[in-house]
């Protein structure tokens, strides 16, 4: 069983830490946009703009409706990083016992 799961957890963790990825780019992106470091007007800006957007808002969505309202400042990305942070060591954790154990 450990054949299969091993690796099953391993792609998660990946997809997982591609996913922070999405979530940091988008960050930087919203912020390059606000202070007109680039051009919103740009075809392909767009279109990553909305990939962005479409991949990370409705997790980000979510956690805005349980954080207090900060005075404009977004903490729903931070938290959602730290928590994909801690979902990937527990998945490292799990993997090692399963390591240890010998199979599930």
């Amino acid at each position: 069983m450990d054949i299969i799961f091993i690796p099953l957890l391993s792609i998660i963790n990946y997809i997982i830490g591609i996913y922070v990825w999405i979530v940091i780019a988008h960050v930087i992106m919203s912020w390059l946009v606000s202070f007109n470091i680039i051009n919103a007007n740009n075809n392909f800006i767009i279109m990553f703009l909305q990939f962005l957007y479409q991949i990370t808002e409705p997790v980000l969505s979510k956690i805005r409706r349980i954080l207090p309202f900060f005075g404009g400042i977004d903490f729903s990305p931070v938290i959602l990083i730290i928590f994909l942070w801690f979902i990937q060591e527990v998945i490292e954790r799990l993997k090692l016992k399963i390591i240890m154990v010998g199979g599930v």
